[in-house]
């Protein structure tokens, strides 16, 4: 949706995938708009909804799938309910603010949050030439990132004339009538928009009233086979947990690629067919600008927390053979367990060659390799896509001498 907002001659359907009338109509599915799930009942296996008309009715399962996804986090503070305030997770939410825009000649926008949504958001706002001021309580930028490379994000957003105010918490929002005020103890912005983009949580209350166990961050709590602690119920998508390929833990990550695996795997599951997912890895790639940052695994303060003895570097590379014109800088982070020398994780910032090279690592962290098996790697090599040591090697090598 951020892309689609960037140009305001683009209609906002042209992200819809498919539209109900197909699955009613092709695939003979039931589906049934405008109708809210009010209740599951597990005793009876029946879902109690309320119909567009205000209607009770229950609908029988045998096997149920809860699919309800995550909603934006929005403050418990006074504001936040204003005209103007927005957030962004459904197709109406985007439709919202692109009108908002245009109805009300919007010039200034504040941006609550500096995660992928709000970074995304503010290359999206400022390519309508739009003024951003982002903002949020906690002092380091992109703190799961390694300091150098946030650095080099930092640098990018600013360089593209977006204010940045980390360390800032909110209190308030006030409206006077004209605009907008997002209000901190110590500073104060003005906007005719703010956008309010500190995170998700999973939409489990269905799941947790009808006596399911819920995980990580309240997600609902599944198996390998996405079945719930209900053997006739399974969730999939970010209402539901899952587990990390490094870990072996229960993790919460939600992202699109393990939603649409899921929906699979339950599908297979209840037709039939016995399918298990080996779980994420955390494997995420967003553009800011002429960036591209990327990550896979651990860090290394979340390896401590797992009990590993992370060893960490961090190299700088080029992006293309040294001779190749256009060549720029890549920045690289790895981390590794000294006791086992698996590699735990992987991230990286740079202007190309980030958004695919981060998959290699992501393989090798499904695959368990180690620093050094990962180091031996056959990667490609060619003048205008990377230098003949690819930079994930030169930093193997590199993390081989401290471990």
């Amino acid at each position: 949706m951020p892309y689609n907002i960037a140009d305001p001659g683009r209609d906002l359907d042209d992200l819809i995938v498919r539209r109900a009338e197909v699955f009613r109509q092709k695939q003979g599915i039931d589906l049934r708009t405008g109708h809210l799930a009010e209740q599951i009942d597990p005793s009876s296996k029946v879902v109690i909804a309320r119909n567009a008309e205000g209607n009770r009715e229950e609908v029988a399962y045998d096997k149920l799938l809860i699919a309800t996804g995550a909603r934006p986090v929005v403050p418990d503070l006074p504001g936040f309910d204003l005209p103007g305030v927005m957030t962004l997770k459904e197709l109406e939410d985007g439709r919202r603010i692109k009108a908002y825009i245009e109805d009300h000649h919007v010039r200034r926008v504040a941006i609550i949050g500096m995660g992928y949504i709000a970074l995304e958001m503010c290359e999206a706002l400022r390519a309508r030439d739009l003024e951003v001021a982002m903002v949020k309580p906690r002092p380091r930028f992109l703190p799961w990132m390694n300091e150098s490379l946030a650095a080099m994000v930092k640098e990018e957003v600013e360089e593209n004339k977006v204010t940045m105010y980390p360390g800032h918490e909110i209190k308030a929002i006030e409206s006077d009538g004209k605009g907008l005020r997002a209000v901190c103890e110590d500073l104060e912005l003005e906007a005719d928009m703010v956008l309010v983009a500190v995170g998700v949580k999973p939409c489990s209350e269905l799941a947790e009233n009808a006596g399911l166990e819920l995980g990580i961050k309240r997600s609902i709590s599944v198996d390998r086979s996405l079945r719930t602690s209900n053997e006739h119920i399974y969730s999939a998508g970010d209402c539901a947990d899952s587990y990390h390929v490094v870990t072996g833990r229960k993790t919460w990550i939600p992202l699109a690629l393990r939603a649409n695996r899921g929906g699979w795997a339950v599908a297979d599951n209840v037709t039939g067919k016995r399918v298990e997912l080996d779980g994420v890895a955390g494997t995420a790639v967003f553009k800011v600008f002429d960036l591209q940052v990327a990550r896979t695994g651990l860090n290394s303060d979340e390896a401590r927390a797992y009990g590993f003895e992370p060893a960490e570097v961090v190299i700088q590379a080029r992006t293309r053979a040294h001779a190749h014109p256009g060549s720029s800088t890549i920045g690289v982070y790895m981390v590794g367990d000294t006791k086992s020398g698996r590699l735990l994780g992987v991230q990286m910032v740079g202007k190309e060659g980030v958004a695919h090279r981060v998959d290699a690592p992501a393989v090798a962290l499904h695959a368990g390799m180690a620093v050094d098996e990962f180091s031996q790697t056959d990667l490609a090599y060619t003048p205008p896509f990377g230098p003949t040591w690819d930079p994930m090697l030169i930093a193997a090598n590199q993390l081989l001498k401290k471990m």
